[in-house]
């Protein structure tokens, strides 16, 4: 760092949140065949605790990533001094702890008696610092139990912003940055020079990354699709208990179940044919909007403009991009009610045949 010190990172730890969450279940899985496995996965829980707590530190204020007063996750500077100052840029950052939770089934416990008795004694001894996240041993809809860095509050405070259309909620998707630093960029001076960041929906306004604007505005599928599988696994928990409004300020209340469907929607949105018959992927370029040779071969971009969805960067991304192919398909199949009976991977059954197929 130009200043010296070094950052932690909000997404950096989030990320590992999801790294441990992952593995717990993969472990778990492989329990079923081998009970050994179970000290592995109670390995990976006690991981995913003792970071989610480092994101939401107890008795701590100032120095942590979490701002009580915005209701937001920030990165952290931590200057050679010892002291902290946060990087106050609304993005991706802030957004990914609602990439990390998992439900836990109710039956999963006495199944694996190791694991339950480890995590038992792991609360018991060090729950305290466990107070600023969601408590894991609190049942939710049908008996499951949710693992999450965000408890309800900091979810809805966070969330009322992601849902804000002046702020991260485009007409396409999840913006990768707040629109608010369109007018209010965020200023950071040191040695005599002054830092900006702000909101750069399309292509960056420098060379820096190669002029890609990475998480300062643009509409990422990748990112979009893990913060719709967050939220549906709150839903899974939550059910119909926890409602919010969508859009920001709009006065209609969704559960987490329509809030998802509705950020697909608008995802899908980029590909589809709007009331003028264009496609927004492909922006002011009339020869792919019109000539019949082209319009119908929908190209796979790597990311999308904040506001109108066109698409930038690399045009045969399918390795990401594709996924709008499955947002297609669970918008067709998904239903509330089946997804809450479903259990911990409501994404799944979509791909069970029905049994007049069979």
């Amino acid at each position: 760092m130009p200043t010296g010190g070094f950052l932690e990172q909000a997404d950096g730890t989030a990320w590992m949140c999801f790294f441990c969450k992952t593995m717990m279940e993969i472990a778990l899985e492989l329990a079923k065949h081998d009970p050994g496995y179970q000290d592995i996965a109670s390995k990976f829980m006690e991981h995913f605790f003792w970071i989610s707590a480092s994101m939401n530190k107890v008795g701590i204020h100032g120095d942590d990533m979490w701002d009580e007063e915005d209701g937001f996750f920030y990165d952290l500077l931590v200057l050679p001094d010892g002291s902290a100052r946060r990087i106050k840029t609304r993005s991706l950052v802030g957004l990914l702890p609602l990439c990390t939770p998992t439900v836990i089934a109710p039956g999963l416990m006495e199944k694996f008696p190791v694991f339950a008795d480890h995590i038992k004694k792991f609360l018991a001894r060090y729950g305290t610092i466990l107070s600023n996240i969601h408590p894991p041993d609190l049942a939710g809809a049908e008996g499951r139990y949710l693992l999450s860095v965000c408890n309800e509050t900091k979810l809805r405070r966070i969330l009322t912003r992601m849902l804000d259309e002046e702020r991260f909620l485009s007409p396409f998707g999840i913006r990768s940055l707040s629109k608010w630093h369109e007018q209010h960029p965020y200023a950071f001076d040191v040695q005599g020079k002054r830092y900006e960041v702000k909101y750069l929906p399309a292509e960056s306004d420098t060379g820096m990354f190669g002029g890609n604007s990475n998480w300062r505005g643009p509409i990422w599928l990748p990112i979009n699709y893990m913060l719709l599988r967050g939220l549906m696994q709150f839903y899974l928990y939550y059910g119909d208990t926890f409602k919010i409004e969508c859009p920001t300020g709009s006065g209609r209340m969704m559960n987490l179940f329509e809030v998802t469907m509705d950020i697909a929607r608008r995802l899908t949105r980029i590909f589809l044919r709007d009331e003028k018959g264009r496609r927004p992927v492909y922006g002011g370029t009339g020869k792919f909007q019109t000539d019949p040779n082209w319009r119908d071969h929908v190209l796979f971009y790597e990311y999308f403009h904040g506001d109108n969805g066109a698409g930038l960067g690399a045009s045969h991304q399918t390795g990401w991009t594709g996924l709008v192919a499955k947002l297609i398909q669970e918008l067709q199949v998904l239903d509330p009610e089946s997804v809450l009976k479903s259990g911990t991977h409501p994404f799944m059954h979509v791909y069970k045949r029905s049994d007049s197929a069979q």
